[in-house]
């Protein structure tokens, strides 16, 4: 008898990249793993429900995929994740197409509950949540075999005004160092050269399993390990970067000189209604003492605007700041009024052309920075992890460069570069986000 065929679609951040990894871990042992969705017997959705733009794209997505029960072979929708944790009562009810649903941490019922439903055809629903359990497991990578997420910790304590994650995804707490470890081993030892450490706030690593943060104790641990070429860090939160970490940013050969750093804004007035702890003048400080301290230092951050109660003067003050401090790397979003969280019933609530003009008005000043940033980097040299080939043309990452959102460095080599090769590129050309570049001292 042929196994069944089984296809995912993974929506949202590398945190819900992560359990669709273990996803398919468990799936991959039962049933064939397809790209197309149109082969695929059993179909899951694991969706994002972090603000309105996440939640519209996952119902979407929900519904094409639903269509694939009418035109092909799918027996068996399953959605899962941060909107079905979020909206449990009412997502099974308003959308009958869903035959499994399953909650952020309720993978270990994946397995029987689509063997129920083969069998009596019943919907299944399960989104209890547990303040105690970590999605962990054996994973099959999404990323090739050169990158790959690693998970720190789950859930978060922070309570920004704006945000609905500690009420999707719990409390904060810490893996074990001991068990990051050895999956950062067994990483290394299926060819993974660059480790990213991720959770919703990386920088409090540890505080709940071992009363002190550990994060600079984890670095060193996971850059012991042999075939690891590269730590990223990303989730830092500025209140919470220690002497310590940057210390260990700024001599440990093997951490990228690369911090994300999300700040959201800087006026003191929203920093303080948004219920985030740090304020402008720490955060400045900050800054300066990070770009003292590590050499070659590529800092990313994200911002929100349109916050309620934002005045002409907070931007303004937003504005200024954003040209005064060059980020390498910005992102900008516009608020979304969620509900459940403090901020949707402040008053003074911003109406959305004005929002998305502010945001446009920012990434302009960004675009402008970044195309300057990279012009500087002409004639420069960088260590470049390769990551495909698009057209005869090979394109990849320095360390300034996360995956996904940081841009790229393209080249041309005759030879041929095996994904994950890391490779020394010569920048000859810029553009707004990515650069040109060719293979020094070496025959392409």
């Amino acid at each position: 008898m042929n196994k069944l065929k089984f296809g995912i679609v993974s929506l949202g951040c590398d945190k819900n990249r992560l359990d669709s990894e273990m996803v398919i871990g468990k799936l991959s042992k039962k049933y064939d793993l397809v790209i197309d969705p149109r082969e695929a017997d059993i179909i899951l959705v694991n969706t994002c429900g972090f603000i309105e733009s996440s939640k519209q794209e996952s119902i979407n997505t929900i519904l094409e995929m639903a269509e694939y029960k009418e035109k092909y072979n799918c027996k068996v929708l399953i959605v899962s994740g941060c909107l079905s944790q979020r909206y449990k009562d009412e997502l099974m009810e308003l959308m009958p197409e869903i035959d499994i649903m399953l909650g952020v941490n309720n993978y270990d019922k994946l397995e029987d509950s689509i063997s129920e439903f083969m069998e009596t055809s019943d919907k299944l629903s399960y989104c209890d949540y547990s303040d105690n359990m970590i999605n962990e497991g054996e994973r099959v990578l999404t990323t090739g075999n050169h990158t790959a997420y690693l998970r720190i910790a789950e859930g978060c304590n922070n309570f920004c005004a704006y945000c609905v994650i500690p009420k999707i995804r719990g409390k904060y707490r810490s893996r074990k160092i001991d068990d990051i470890v050895l999956e950062a081993e067994q990483l290394a030892k299926n060819g993974v050269k660059e480790i990213i450490l991720v959770a919703q706030d990386t920088t409090k690593y540890g505080i709940d399993l071992y009363k002190e943060k550990k994060l600079p104790e984890l670095i060193r641990a996971i850059s012991a390990i042999d075939g690891v070429k590269w730590i990223r860090l990303l989730y830092c939160y500025p209140e919470e970067i220690t002497d310590e970490l940057v210390y260990e940013m700024a001599n440990n050969e093997k951490v990228c000189k690369y911090l994300d750093m999300p700040i959201q804004h800087i006026s003191n007035n929203i920093l303080k209604s948004m219920r985030r702890r740090g304020r402008k003048e720490e955060i400045l400080n900050n800054i300066n003492k990070m770009r003292a301290e590590i050499n070659g230092l590529s800092l990313r951050t994200t911002l929100i605007v349109g916050f309620p109660g934002e005045t002409e003067d907070d931007f303004m003050e937003l504005k200024e700041f954003i040209k005064d401090i060059k980020f390498d790397k910005l992102g900008v979003f516009s608020y979304s009024q969620e509900e459940e969280t403090l901020a949707a019933e402040m008053p003074n609530q911003i109406d959305e052309e004005t929002k998305e003009l502010r945001k446009s008005e920012l990434m302009l000043i960004q675009q402008q920075i970044s195309k300057e940033k990279n012009a500087a980097k002409v004639g420069n040299i960088y260590e470049v992890i390769v990551e495909g080939n698009r057209g005869g043309v090979y394109f990849g990452r320095s360390y300034e460069m996360a995956p996904e959102i940081d841009g790229e460095i393209t080249f041309k080599c005759d030879k041929i570069i095996n994904k994950g090769e890391l490779i020394n590129i010569k920048i000859v050309e810029s553009l707004e986000y990515d650069l040109i570049g060719v293979v020094f001292n070496e025959s392409c």
